[in-house]
């Protein structure tokens, strides 16, 4: 990469993990409810900014718009926890649309099953884990997102546990609903599990689009 599409390119994943970082400890401070949720928005909203200046083509477009969906979801849940909860899942059905257009073309069998069990199995523990039946309609999106991210063409150690770790975090998140109580564990980790998978999802659809080698 050459130093002006670093300058003019790599800031806005900079400018993204400072304010996700920021957010996180942050989150607890008395700052002002307006401004702590223009900052969690921010994390992922300068993620959208990075892809679609980024990436190229139609396939760059699409990915920006499911992040900046997320972006939104991520200000909404602060306000309106089933508002949030749509935007997500719109998010998830864009980015479906994403990885069906770059479906890898001889996926083994234990992809097939992985992405199969990933479908499946985000609604269903959802559900458990919440007792909520409309929390297991939204998981259906959120797991068909994971499988499909799992099966397509880009990279499966950066997009596909991207999209596990987002399951993850969306699980913590539930447990809080239901019978299981996990102490501490969901404060600690569910901002963190999101936006790392957020992020291994953005720059590994940007990389492959761009036809770049990962980079650490």
């Amino acid at each position: 990469m050459s130093k002006r599409a670093l300058l003019e390119h790599r800031p806005w994943l900079l400018v993204g993990v400072i304010a996700a970082f920021a957010y996180y400890f942050l989150q607890d401070n008395p700052i002002g409810g307006v401004w702590l949720i223009l900052l969690k928005g921010a994390g992922v909203g300068f993620l959208a900014i990075y892809a679609l200046r980024r990436a190229p083509g139609v396939d760059g477009v699409i990915l920006a718009v499911a992040l900046a969906f997320s972006a939104l979801a991520d200000m909404a849940l602060e306000l309106w926890f089933e508002v949030g909860g749509g935007l997500f899942a719109v998010s998830h059905l864009v980015a479906v649309a994403l990885y069906l257009r770059n479906r890898r073309e001889h996926p083994t069998l234990s992809q097939n099953l992985l992405g199969f069990t990933l479908v499946v199995a985000a609604p269903a523990f959802s559900y458990v884990l919440s007792g909520d039946s409309l929390i297991g309609v939204y998981a259906i999106t959120l797991g068909a997102m994971a499988g499909a991210a799992w099966t397509s063409r880009f990279p499966r150690y950066r997009v596909g546990i991207g999209a596990v770790l987002f399951v993850a975090s969306d699980w913590l998140i539930f447990s809080r609903m239901g019978p299981y109580d996990l102490g501490v564990v969901p404060d600690l980790l569910i901002w963190p599990l999101y936006f790392a998978g957020q992020l291994m999802i953005a720059t590994g659809v940007v990389q492959t689009l761009r036809g770049e080698k990962p980079v650490a």
